[in-house]
């Protein structure tokens, strides 16, 4: 895997530019004192960013032989092109994944179909669960699941208005508390795990886990996929 600096910086550029604009928006408060437990620090990201896709080869992926599954290809652009299936086209990450205090971030467009462009299942710890982006008709959101439940039944579910052939940052984030997920500068997913079960839905995405990534009926591109492990 290759390691990548300045590409993960500019695709986090929106994300941080947002941050600090709301920072120097706020005003500065003189600790207080008191007995109560400071809280845990956020994690700090290592900045070293990892290729996961390197927009050459499917190296470190498999095809999911999905039944009636669209072509996986490579454009000449770098950009992964995963096409529309009878039901679901998808590919699993055959190294070995991180599972914990991690950032995966990418770039995604729907091309064609009216369904998930992006469903990526990420590892938390020994399980796993999909991140859902344009599914259920073509603007929900979500993590599949939480508490047996799909996204569009549980907390995480929301809608988007996406458009067609639009890029869309996307970006996840997985600690011991919490899975955030955003696009662009939008949060769209602030889960406290702690007191949730979480899974994969049932039936032929879990040929995804641990890591891996699908649409549904849907052809899709996707590029600079990155990862970048955080510490305490």
């Amino acid at each position: 895997m290759k390691k990548i600096h300045i590409l993960g910086a500019v695709l986090l550029a929106v994300w941080a530019g947002a941050a600090g604009a709301a920072a120097a928006e706020a005003p500065a408060k003189a600790p207080e004192k008191t007995g109560a437990v400071a809280p845990k620090a956020a994690p700090a990201a290592t900045n070293v960013f990892i290729e996961l896709f390197d927009g050459h080869t499917l190296t470190g992926w498999q095809v999911v032989p999905f039944g009636g599954a669209g072509a996986i290809k490579i454009q000449s652009n770098g950009a992964l092109e995963i096409g529309a299936g009878e039901v679901l086209t998808g590919l699993v990450y055959t190294n070995k994944p991180v599972r914990m205090n991690y950032e995966i971030v990418l770039e995604a467009r729907r091309t064609s179909g009216a369904d998930f462009f992006c469903g990526l299942t990420f590892p938390v710890n020994s399980n796993s669960c999909t991140l859902v982006i344009g599914g259920w008709g073509g603007s929900l959101t979500g993590i599949s699941s939480i508490d047996d439940m799909d996204a569009s039944e549980n907390s995480t579910g929301d809608t988007h208005a996406f458009v067609q052939n639009r890029w869309y940052a996307i970006r996840l984030r997985v600690t011991p508390e919490k899975i955030e997920a955003w696009i662009d500068s939008e949060r769209i997913v602030n889960l406290d795990i702690e007191e949730h079960r979480l899974g994969m839905r049932g039936g032929e995405i879990e040929a995804c886990m641990p890591l891996g990534l699908a649409t549904y009926q849907t052809r899709a591109e996707l590029r600079h996929i990155l990862l970048r492990r955080l510490a305490y």
